[in-house]
């Protein structure tokens, strides 16, 4: 933490302390004085905010400014629980707006291009986040919003988009069908801004080469204002994120202690300047580490590593933890896979069974690629899995977020 962000930070406290009910409850459970602040390192005396605490606070007890200076709100899609809702101040919108057209720059983008936005708008944050970006950077913001992939195409044609915003995995289909309808040709696509949920480097590889493109990952999340908070860069080394609007933290997920720089870890953020829901060392679940050192690309502001997958994606089989990207890890070692795959599992017998579904290059021999990967599965995870090859498109496309795991045990 640097000398501007510790005075943003106690700038930040006491402004809780007077308008955060929600916070006001919190420090007086947890016995916290925002006085007992005096250093840097005293951050780690500061409690925790979680997503079950934003849930029970639905749906507007997070809120710490008036109603009359609220001009929007944004919610998490629900899936798994009550749907957590974020309040904006007018300020809030202008600093994800500038957070976002720095995103823009980035990724080398300038008022000539035309961006075809895909992610979806209303309540969630992405599509209108995408677009103020754009806005302000002077940029022709071309709104699709997600699916009609006919139309999609149609106006990538048409309209001559030079960037896209997308999920990965939405961007791999719409890769497909381009390849499938011969437009490539037609189209004029130089960058995509991809994120929304963790991909492969093969997944990354079949996107650029299919799709002709740049491609930057973006992250963020809705309790942090949304998509934009950080972005990779032309050096391709980590992603960059606006530590004058955030303080980013990795601590062990199990025991909430702060990881040396280098080591993964559950990352940790505290918005320093947000005023209709401020959070304090918000755990995102998600896993990355900080890189250190300065980043070729010039851009001063620190760096954290891509995202390795999320704490609650892991799922124990056989007494082993596994994260998505340790299969990722795995399948892109073995030449003639492709980068769609599949885990399932099951009970059998009063045991866990485990099947990685993957597609498979033309060329190569289904068996003989089974083999390998439940062999290299075992060496590099310590499991012995079931491994079955398809076709490429025998695995289901997406235009939100891919499910990797299918959990039929409960």
């Amino acid at each position: 933490m640097n000398a501007e962000q510790f005075t943003k930070l106690q700038a930040l406290l006491q402004r809780v302390q007077q308008k955060s009910p929600f916070y006001q409850n919190k420090f007086k459970a947890a016995g916290f004085d925002i006085a007992d602040i005096q250093t840097p390192a005293d951050i780690a005396q500061l409690p925790f905010t979680t997503k079950e605490e934003l849930r029970e606070a639905y749906p507007l007890n997070i809120q710490a400014a008036p109603d009359e200076e609220i001009v929007r709100i944004h919610s998490s899609s629900g899936t798994t629980g009550k749907p957590i809702i974020i309040p904006y101040t007018a300020q809030d919108v202008a600093v994800w707006a500038e957070m976002m057209h720095r995103c823009m720059s980035v990724a080398g983008l300038t008022a000539k291009d035309r961006v075809q936005i895909t992610p979806g708008y209303g309540l969630w944050t992405a599509g209108i986040g995408f677009q103020a970006g754009v806005e302000r950077l002077g940029a022709m913001a071309i709104p699709m919003g997600p699916g009609n992939t006919e139309k999609q195409l149609q106006m990538m044609v048409d309209l001559q988009s030079t960037a896209i915003c997308a999920t990965s995995s939405y961007a791999l289909l719409l890769a497909e069908e381009i390849h499938k309808r011969g437009l490539k040709e037609h189209i004029k696509l130089k960058k995509a801004i991809l994120g929304s949920e963790r991909w492969g480097d093969k997944m990354r590889i079949r996107i650029r080469e299919e799709l002709g493109v740049e491609l930057y990952d973006i992250y963020g999340l809705t309790e942090i204002y949304g998509p934009g908070i950080s972005i990779s860069c032309s050096a391709c080394n980590g992603l960059h994120y606006w530590d004058d609007y955030l303080l980013f933290e990795v601590i062990d997920p199990q025991t909430g202690k702060p990881v040396a720089d280098g080591e993964f870890g559950e990352l940790v953020i505290t918005t320093l300047t947000k005023e209709g829901a401020p959070l304090l060392r918000y755990r995102t679940r998600d896993i990355t580490r900080m890189l250190t050192g300065e980043c070729s690309c010039g851009l001063p502001h620190p760096r954290h590593d891509l995202i390795l997958g999320r704490t609650d994606d892991m799922v124990k089989v056989k007494g082993v933890n596994i994260y998505p990207g340790q299969v990722e890890d795995v399948l892109k070692h073995i030449e003639g896979i492709s980068s769609e795959y599949q885990i399932v599992i099951d009970r059998e017998e009063g045991k866990d069974a485990m099947l990685l579904r993957f597609e498979q290059q033309e060329g190569f021999d289904a068996t003989n690629l089974e083999l390998r990967v439940k062999k290299y599965f075992k060496t590099k995870v310590g499991l012995t899995i079931n491994a079955q090859a398809l076709s490429i498109g025998q695995l289901p496309r997406s235009e939100k977020k891919t499910a990797r795991v299918i959990d039929n045990r409960y």
